[in-house]
């Protein structure tokens, strides 16, 4: 607390001192885009914005409390996100930076990374930052989701969607846009080297990569970075998507983090199975209407001479990799219908096959999610109310429970400041 009080007195200051400066010199709020420094004529700017979703979340899935027995409700009122963003760039250095923190989670930071602008449509990253490598919703922010959060496919395939590595993008043609983006990471997930020397990297490193296609041209402005048409696009907007990613000795579930389990070669030390993941997407938009279909597939790779002891008494069999890893394939569709008067109307449907359907302690469960979202755009998505409600089905249900579907709902309202 004592250090956000710090940060606003800074600002506090830095606004007044302008009144002092030359005209070259200028700052400005506008709301939902923050604070905006600029400096000699444009050359440096420096912005501070940020968003918070304050939600109520029911769900009557079973839980275990803290004495180990079954909970039938969930109630929780908190903020989903807290997030405050410092950006700047440096237009003759080509240069620019980024750090975002969540003040709601107990890991605040989110991304810090600096780009080199080779020109306009290339840039090489260096840090920690959302990676392109998984499905579309996933690629998008926290504020630009569809439904009061992201569907099962972003919570099943990857974990914070923050990796520390190097990211190269680059976008090339105009009215048939191709936009490939590559990235090297330590395959560890977000704050990959731990809190201290203790908590070091597992396996190796992971390679990413997706190239976008947009055959009838760009979307418009303020219409890129989310799935829904908020801009009511004229003409019929498509963004055609494929994103692929190996991490060669994966430690995390979906391979965005680290240490969650530990595996072992014959003599004892630590070996890891490699992980692939491989999505799909298509984005169509056309005057509010818009549609979303995510197809998402992970498999593992390696697991030759691979033991659950230091030991080496008891090796891994071919279907019980599925008990650390989430592999196996599904898809989802989303569409939506986003009115004049800033309504918008949206469904989501998501199917889930987990690749040995045998093994009932797969993480991934032959289930279906099905739900209803309804969005008010009060200044466009600066300022918005959002109501979704969501139906889990499993085919097999999890031993100890009873039930094999739940039901979830939630309602937030979004502020950009």
């Amino acid at each position: 607390m004592k250090n956000n009080v710090i940060t606003f007195l800074l600002i506090f200051v830095s606004l007044n001192s302008f009144s002092q400066l030359e005209e070259k010199n200028k700052a400005e709020y506008d709301f939902g885009n923050g604070i905006n420094f600029s400096f000699n004529e444009g050359k440096y700017q420096f912005n501070i914005y940020g968003f918070i979703k304050p939600t109520y979340i029911y769900s009557d899935e079973k839980r275990f409390n803290s004495e180990g027995q079954f909970n039938d409700v969930y109630r929780q009122f908190n903020s989903q996100n807290s997030n405050l963003y410092f950006s700047g760039k440096a237009l003759d250095e080509k240069l620019s930076f980024t750090i975002q923190m969540d003040y709601s989670s107990t890991d605040p930071l989110v991304e810090a990374f600096i780009g080199y602008h080779f020109n306009e449509k290339t840039a090489l990253y260096f840090g920690q930052m959302q990676v392109s490598h998984n499905n579309l919703e996933m690629v998008h922010n926290e504020d630009e989701l569809r439904f009061t959060n992201r569907g099962m496919i972003s919570q099943m395939y990857s974990e914070d969607g923050e990796e520390f590595g190097l990211f190269l993008e680059s976008s090339f043609g105009n009215s048939f846009i191709i936009e490939p983006k590559f990235a090297i990471t330590s395959g560890d997930g977000r704050n990959s080297f731990g809190d201290d020397s203790r908590d070091s990297d597992k396996g190796g490193v992971k390679f990413g990569s997706r190239i976008n296609f947009y055959p009838f041209g760009n979307f418009a402005p303020g219409n890129q970075l989310t799935t829904v048409d908020l801009e009511g696009e004229e003409k019929l907007k498509a963004q055609l998507g494929f994103a692929f990613s190996k991490n060669f000795g994966a430690s995390n579930l979906v391979g965005d983090g680290h240490g969650d389990f530990i595996l072992y070669d014959g003599i004892g030390n630590e070996q890891y199975p490699d992980y692939s993941q491989l999505f799909f997407d298509l984005n169509l938009k056309y005057r509010g209407f818009s549609f979303v279909f995510e197809y998402a597939d992970a498999s593992a790779s390696a697991l030759e001479y691979i033991f659950t002891d230091p030991n080496g008494f008891n090796i891994l069999n071919p279907t019980q990799i599925s008990e650390y890893l989430i592999l196996g394939d599904s898809q989802g569709i989303q569409f939506g219908y986003f009115t004049k008067n800033g309504l918008s109307f949206d469904f989501i449907y998501e199917q889930f096959n987990p690749e040995f359907d045998s093994n009932f302690n797969s993480i991934l469960r032959e289930s279906t999610n099905l739900g209803i979202g309804v969005s008010k755009y009060i200044v466009g998505n600066k300022l918005k109310l959002q109501a979704s409600a969501f139906k889990t089905n499993y085919k097999n249900s999890v031993v100890g429970l009873d039930d094999d579907e739940f039901m979830s709902a939630a309602f937030l309202v979004q502020i950009a400041f």
